[in-house]
């Protein structure tokens, strides 16, 4: 069973920060790339960030130069740091992490249960 584990959500005004982490945990053989979304009421949910195997970020537009993406490969873990935080940054962001459960198999993708961060003006 493979489980992702999200937390370091809240609500802050805009200006401020916050830092998601988000832990993979069970039975599995590898962890590929890690990424961050967030689905806004009533919107889709959309790619934030991701960082794959090689330390390779991709970062969404809307975001870029607020918020970083890294990960601790020892911990399984991902995280997003996420500066000037703006009212349209509110969202339940939600990890994806695409894991091997075993050398022979291709991998999956995974979800966190979400985390929501909400900003207010």
């Amino acid at each position: 069973q493979v489980q992702l584990v999200e937390s370091g959500g809240g609500a802050v005004e805009a200006g401020e920060s916050l830092k998601l982490s988000c832990t993979a945990s069970g039975s599995f053989f590898s962890i590929d790339a890690m990424s961050w979304y967030r689905q806004a009421p009533g919107k889709q949910r959309a790619l934030v960030a991701s960082i794959d195997t090689f330390f390779n970020r991709n970062i969404a537009d809307s975001v870029k130069g607020r918020f970083t993406v890294s990960r601790d490969n020892t911990k399984n873990a991902v995280y997003l740091q996420m500066n000037s935080l703006q009212p349209e940054d509110t969202a339940v962001y939600y990890c994806n992490a695409d894991i091997s459960r075993t050398p022979w198999s291709g991998p999956l993708g995974f979800w966190g249960q979400g985390t929501q961060v909400t900003v207010s003006s």
